[in-house]
């Protein structure tokens, strides 16, 4: 029996697939596809995670009734098996899922599961005639050179995945995309990348944090002093928005997005910081760290090694295509802020005091 189109199924029965449901902007599309009416399936590494997965969801405020619309499936990036029955039936895949992390000993910890995982939930979605895979990359995947004279990406940049100012998250992230790309070449299947900044805002759980360790660690002081090293931020729930978006509008077919908002340097995160939250932040740094600093300190600091080559510069991205396509409108970094802080708090995933 051939199954009907997406177009003509009424949108509380279509089915979206969205890959590695513990994680943090995972967890953002999952609560905004089930908002949007959608049955939403996950995937998890084990079916003991689900009770896990469903209180995060709960937290966003969603009913026990629209999580009835959400169920899971065992499968992981690293094997083959469990990809054909994750897809089986459904309209979308949002491909959210990769190794998370700042540097590992064997890079094959991230860019094996990262690339050869991605080819296992493209060939799967493609066999099951899904109507479009949406795949998170990095706003890294469109970094010009270092030796290069831009500031600002867009979509047309594609990242060296060679040059050393990348660990191994962001180039596994790379590397990705790119055989994402050429395996999609002539398929049916609709596929789309979005290409996120620094994600900020609420967390749902304490397990993988990802970019808001960075405002936990403000919070409770660390780093001492802060490196002249600057990000553009974007809020995860308009990158959820961004993905669902992608997913659906017709010129979004075989495009890049790159989702983000306004760059800031740590030093003005930091003040922004304690403008919105006031007293809570009060262990958050002031000082500057010189840049000589860094530079000594970065062959011994895995953190500081692989923003060494990035301390001083100003990496900016274009969102027009996101905001011409998708109508992506970042929300103000204060109010991520704030809302990002509450979430820890009421987590207790921020270090207590002395």
């Amino acid at each position: 029996m051939t199954r009907a189109h997406p177009g003509e199924r009424d949108m509380d029965e279509r089915i979206v697939l969205v890959t590695g449901g513990r994680g943090f902007v995972a967890g953002w599309c999952i609560v905004e596809l089930l908002r949007r009416g959608f049955r939403v399936r996950t995937t998890v590494r084990d079916l003991k995670q689900e009770p896990e997965v469903r209180l995060a969801m709960s937290r966003s405020g969603l009913g026990t009734d629209v999580l009835q619309r959400l169920s899971f499936v065992a499968a992981d990036l690293s094997r083959d098996s469990g990809w054909e029955p994750a897809v089986v039936g459904c309209d979308f895949v949002l491909h959210v899922a990769s190794p998370l992390g700042q540097a590992a000993a064997d890079e094959q910890a991230f860019i094996g599961p990262a690339r050869d995982g991605t080819l296992r939930v493209l060939r799967a979605a493609v066999a099951a005639r899904v109507k479009r895979v949406v795949m998170t990359s990095a706003a890294a995947a469109a970094r010009p050179p270092l030796n290069s004279n831009a500031r600002v990406s867009d979509e047309s940049v594609w990242a060296d995945p060679g040059e050393e100012r990348f660990d191994a998250y962001r180039r596994s992230k790379i590397l990705a995309e790119r055989a994402a790309w050429e395996y999609m070449t002539d398929k049916s299947t609709e596929f789309t990348t979005v290409l996120p900044t620094a994600v900020f805002g609420p967390v749902l759980t304490r397990a993988n944090l990802g970019s808001v360790g960075i405002i936990a660690g403000l919070l409770a002081g660390k780093p001492p002093a802060l490196p002249e090293f600057g990000f553009v931020v974007v809020d995860v729930r308009d990158l959820a928005k961004a993905h669902v978006d992608a997913m659906l509008a017709p010129g979004a077919a075989g495009e890049r997005f790159l989702i983000g908002g306004d760059f800031v340097w740590f030093r003005e995160l930091a003040s922004a910081l304690r403008a919105a939250v006031g007293e809570r932040a009060a262990r958050v740094p002031t000082r500057r760290m010189p840049m000589f600093v860094v530079k000594l300190l970065a062959p011994f600091v895995p953190a500081l090694k692989s923003l060494a080559g990035e301390v001083g510069r100003r990496n900016e991205v274009s969102n027009a295509k996101a905001r011409r396509l998708l109508a992506f409108a970042p929300r103000p970094l204060a109010a991520t802020l704030v809302d990002t802080v509450e979430s820890l708090e009421q987590l207790g995933a921020v270090s207590g005091g002395s």
